[in-house]
């Protein structure tokens, strides 16, 4: 595109590619899927060895090799520190102060950072919600790795028994979600809202004319939370779908359902 001589107005259409999805890969393969991510080598892979082999060996060569091919240099000496770091700030509000002290850069070169890795599809900056209220709402964006493949990869997380067994299971289970709902339903506008006061929802989106709500939580017995209460009060919300890993739909509100991740793709249908 850098070489047209001519402009491509209304002549080229753009088509984001993702990994492999769970429309593609079918429940059954939900875990695997969650594990290894959907880059095709990692996720067919004869083993966990080779699947994490291959997406340590990519974490180590993108910003060195891929990045220079895309002409997109890196925008400054600490990118691969902060890629290094994301593992841990994963579904974390982005505080670019906290991230500037521990790189020692300043906090337009963080922001300058994750916006190359934005631009390549390796991160995902999901923008927050503004509603009209008289409460003090976040208004910095959420940070994950698109790819939850990648994000095991940088913490180190092998199998299905390590990553189990860490702390930071919650937020790899809500990225993965989140990134799945996106995908498989083509979801073009999104955003998550949250209050200083600790009310959040972590998916917020608009479909014909309504406003539609989303929460993840890693456990088999989902409920109702204060903050899902506020969350449909304040932002009128039309319905919410609590996704969890167990295998039953049932209600938990007249506006709130408990969906099973392995029915993340039917979820357009039901607006």
């Amino acid at each position: 595109m850098r070489g047209a001589s001519e402009t491509l107005a209304g002549r080229i259409e753009f088509v984001d590619m993702s990994g492999f999805d769970l429309a593609e890969v079918g429940s059954a393969a939900t875990q695997m899927l969650w594990l290894r991510g959907g880059f095709p080598r990692a996720f067919l892979a004869d083993t966990d060895d080779d699947s994490f082999a291959w997406r340590s060996n990519f974490i180590r060569t993108f910003l060195e090799r891929d990045l220079p091919q895309l002409g997109l240099g890196p925008a400054s000496p600490a990118l691969p520190r902060l890629w290094a770091m994301l593992g841990h700030w994963h579904g974390q509000t982005l505080n670019s102060a906290a991230l500037s002290r521990d790189l020692g850069i300043s906090g337009h070169a963080v922001r300058a950072c994750l916006d190359v890795l934005t631009g390549t599809y390796l991160v995902r900056q999901l923008p927050p919600w503004y509603a009209s209220l008289a409460k003090r709402q976040v208004k910095a964006p959420k940070v994950y790795l698109r790819d939850s493949g990648l994000l095991h990869g940088l913490l180190a997380l092998k199998g299905r028994d390590e990553l189990f067994a860490h702390p930071r299971i919650g937020a790899s289970w809500e990225g993965f979600c989140l990134e799945q709902i996106l995908q498989t339903n083509r979801l073009r506008e999104a955003y998550f809202w949250a209050t200083h006061a600790g009310a959040e929802i972590d998916l917020v989106f608009p479909s014909g004319g309504k406003l539609y709500g989303v929460e993840v939580k890693w456990s088999e017995r989902p409920a109702m939370t204060k903050s899902l209460h506020v969350a449909l009060a304040d932002l009128e919300l039309e319905h919410v779908w609590l996704v969890y890993p167990g295998p039953h739909r049932f209600p938990l509100h007249e506006k709130v359902t408990a969906l099973p991740a392995l029915e993340i793709p039917k979820l357009a249908a039901e607006l």
